[in-house]
């Protein structure tokens, strides 16, 4: 282990630079939607891919960056936002993403003589290992009225001679949720396939909708978000020295095989149907060890909360085009006493709580939405026994293709913190699944034994 702990080595700028739509794209306002208010003051998510380039650095730069960059230029002709800043004026409620004639976002070129083979590894390392991988966003300024301007994506490609590469977005995620974004790097990385030579009609995937008109607010949550901001700023949660990153990967025949267990023991109490799902079952699981892995030092009856969120496109209530852009995620939580969790039935319990979340969503996807923000409230002063889900095995993440085949890795970067969980899709195995986390050496061990254990109970069942 200790030979994949001090690799956060720092990188050698190549090139700062601006990319920016083409010149023909004119200036639009977005307004915000009640869907996209709640993030204001979130903290920046950071999406990164891996992929194998074994070449010289000269070569990259030479064969490779001028099509990156020609083809992110006319991606951002249909996803404008991302070349955009975030207004915020005094008057929160009328804040709006603007985009102006000219405007651009930040673009750097790296390169770094770091283990790349580690780096892409779902192995345990540093979480500090990435950071130098990791764009930030350029700081906000204010105008003489008091409106402040938050730029809203900065990208920086890390080449690691005869390796590979990384691009790594960072953006806030007000703009939008994870299905726009991953729409907008596919897309990306389609035209980077095709040279640019492609006409984006002709792609196998479609234009964003901006027809945020289709959005209706019966109930006025766009004011009443605006009235109740800003929340207390997202603070990362504390820890002794820096944890592991790592990543579990569930193949299918796994995932399968819980969904089997998790049914059959339904089955012994149940008195309706139940959908149990990969993603409910791979939750259930990963909660239960997690909880079981901490201090064991805790109170039995202490609430313990498990909060994601669901892609509300479909939703009857919005009826949106899946292609919307901009966020369109309802929140889902649940809670039990942790003794439930840490039980003989804990996974059982768990699947049973997040399959009803699941459900009652799909029945009135707007059923919490008054409450949010003071449930936004509550989570923020108890965030240690929160955890929180990031991704989804639905995003295809290892469907993204720029013309040097699937990523090596791609991960959810910001995932740094014990309370803090991304999901996604599997690289080498269709139906699996890949989590990624992130804990001090001894919670990691307790978790990995206590994984371990869950799995072989369920082999033989």
């Amino acid at each position: 282990m200790d030979n994949q702990i001090n690799h956060h080595e720092p990188v050698k700028v190549l090139e700062e630079c601006q990319v920016a739509p083409p010149p023909s794209l004119s200036s639009i306002t977005l307004p915000l939607t009640f869907f996209d208010i709640p993030w204001l003051g979130s903290r920046s998510v950071h999406r990164i891919f891996f992929f194998e380039f074994p070449h010289p650095t000269n070569h990259f730069i030479q064969t490779t960056l001028p099509i990156l960059k020609h083809s992110l230029s006319l991606s951002l002709q249909h996803f404008f936002p991302f070349a955009s800043n975030l207004i915020v004026p005094p008057q929160l409620h009328l804040s709006h993403i603007r985009y102006l004639h000219g405007d651009s976002l930040s673009f750097t070129v790296a390169e770094s003589t770091a283990d790349f083979t580690l780096l892409a590894s779902h192995s345990p390392q540093d979480v500090r290992n990435w950071h130098p991988l990791i764009p930030t966003l350029p700081p906000p300024h204010v105008d003489q009225d008091g409106t402040r301007v938050f730029p809203l994506m900065s990208i920086q490609v890390t080449i690691f001679p005869n390796s590979g590469f990384a691009i790594c977005l960072t953006f806030n995620h007000i703009v939008s949720d994870g299905k726009s974004l991953h729409h907008f790097i596919k897309f990306w990385a389609s035209l980077c396939k095709a040279r640019g030579d492609l006409d984006p009609f002709e792609t196998s995937l479609s234009l964003p909708s901006y027809e945020r008109d289709r959005l209706e607010d019966p109930n006025r949550l766009n004011l009443l978000y605006s009235q109740v901001f800003p929340i207390s700023e997202q603070k990362r949660t504390a820890f002794n020295g820096f944890p592991y990153r790592f990543t579990v990967v569930l193949s299918r025949e796994q995932t399968e095989k819980l969904k089997n267990w998790v049914t059959l023991k339904f089955g012994i109490y149940a008195s309706e149907a139940f959908h149990i799902s990969t993603f409910v079952v791979t939750c259930s699981l990963i909660w239960v060890c997690l909880v079981g892995s901490e201090e064991s030092k805790q109170d039995c009856d202490e609430l313990r909360y498990l909060f994601f969120v669901a892609d509300s496109r479909d939703r009857p209530e919005f009826s949106l085009t899946s292609t919307y852009f901009g966020n369109c995620l309802t929140s889902c939580m649940v809670a039990l006493k942790r003794s439930e969790i840490v039980g003989e039935n804990g996974i059982v319990a768990a699947a049973k709580a997040i399959e009803r979340e699941i459900r009652d969503f799909k029945s009135d996807a707007l059923r919490k939405a008054e409450k949010l923000m003071s449930d936004l409230r509550e989570l923020v002063k108890i965030r240690k026994s929160v955890l929180v889900i990031a991704g989804s095995p639905k995003l295809d993440v290892y469907q993204t293709d720029f013309g040097w085949g699937k990523p090596k890795k791609c991960e959810a970067a910001h995932v740094e913190s014990p309370g803090l969980i991304s999901l996604s899709d599997c690289r080498d195995d269709k139906g699996g699944i890949e989590v990624g986390l992130a804990l001090d050496m001894t919670q990691m061990k307790k978790f990995g034994n206590i994984l371990e254990m869950k799995l072989l109970n369920i082999d033989k069942f």
